[in-house]
């Protein structure tokens, strides 16, 4: 067992290692995770990511680059979609599901300082007991692309592996049991994204830009990005570094769940995305978080006599959907729809 999380919750904070300022994010080999073997190093190597940046890298996911691929095609399809077609299956249709398409100048995640210059396709699943509720419910499928439900929910069902396996290591690397979050994750929201970026040719300030500066609101981000690149992630010096696209890799970061779960020891960092590569971008993230009434708190191995808890227990998915209230002009009518 590694214990270092432990033993630095309960160290006077002039004693406490110092965070590092990252100028690249860590390429981490998640193969362990389902070999078997060299669990412990993984885990510690997970922790210093998400103590430092809260990103990495991660290879040997196990997912098949063909479906990668085809996800990246019928993704691009989609989006050349005539606007009428893609405006038709918008998603203020799909109510508190948030299923659906979202155009341009839409959903706004840093809505006070920018407006993000991108469109968006979120599909996912139906809730188990056929309801309609926040992030559950029927996705509305473009009927001109028949190849694009398949491939797509074909996706989203590795995302959902993968993302287990990426928990249960998170669980090793905060000395908990393997199957820590396991029970949390019987019905856990999963909103899989589609997004597309157009170039723009210069950007002065990040009044408009890609997507502004936020952090995620749930548990975990998996991200497949294109050639083209723009996302930056905020280090600990303040600067804004560069996550490029590598080859056969996704980029995994917490969210908000998980730095409340270690009272602010992992990070939930601020991203934002700039796209002046000159050429179109397109990326899939899958947003990732435990069942929609699971309770986090700071466990108490992070708090102590010097380190009291800074975070109130909180309901996950009613956090998730407080921020998409904000975000969304639409769900206002819903505001009282949270569970």
């Amino acid at each position: 067992m590694h214990t270092q999380t432990t033993i630095t919750a309960g160290l006077a904070p002039d004693l406490r290692p110092k965070r590092v300022a990252l100028s690249a994010l860590p390429v981490i080999d998640l193969s362990p995770m389902r070999s078997g073997m060299g669990k412990n190093a993984l885990a510690r190597e997970i922790r210093d990511a998400l103590i430092n940046i809260g990103f990495m890298y991660v290879k040997g996911h196990g997912v098949s680059p063909g479906l990668v691929t085809r996800a990246y095609e019928v993704s691009r399809q989609f989006f050349d979609l005539p606007q009428a077609q893609k405006d038709a299956l918008g998603i203020a249709q799909s109510g508190v599901a948030l299923h659906g398409y979202t155009g341009f100048f839409q959903e706004n995640t840093d809505p006070e300082k920018t407006r993000d210059f991108k469109e968006i396709f979120d599909l996912g699943r139906p809730a188990a007991d056929g309801r309609v509720r926040p992030f559950f419910g029927p996705t509305p499928w473009p009927a001109s692309l028949p190849a694009f439900r398949d491939v797509m929910e074909r996706y989203h069902d590795e995302m959902l592996r993968l993302a287990h396996h990426l928990m249960a290591a998170i669980a090793l690397s905060l000395d908990l049991p393997e199957d820590y979050f396991a029970p949390m994750m019987q019905e856990p929201i999963g909103i899989q994204r589609l997004l597309h970026y157009p170039p723009q040719d210069q950007v002065a300030d990040d009044r408009l830009i890609g997507i502004g500066a936020h952090t995620d609101y749930g548990c975990l981000t998996i991200l497949s990005q294109d050639e083209v690149g723009g996302l930056q992630v905020l280090n600990r010096d303040r600067e804004w570094i560069d996550a490029p696209p590598l080859p056969d890799t996704f980029i995994v970061n917490i969210g908000d769940m998980l730095q409340r779960l270690t009272n602010g020891l992992y990070l939930a960092n601020l991203h934002r995305v700039i796209n002046i590569s000159g050429q179109e971008r397109y990326s899939i993230p899958c947003f990732f978080d435990v069942d929609y009434d699971t309770v986090f708190a700071p466990l108490t191995q992070f708090t102590g006599p010097d380190n009291p808890a800074r975070y109130e227990p909180i309901v996950c998915g009613a956090h998730k959907w407080a921020r998409y209230v904000a975000a969304y002009p639409h769900l206002r009518a819903h505001a009282g729809s949270s569970s």
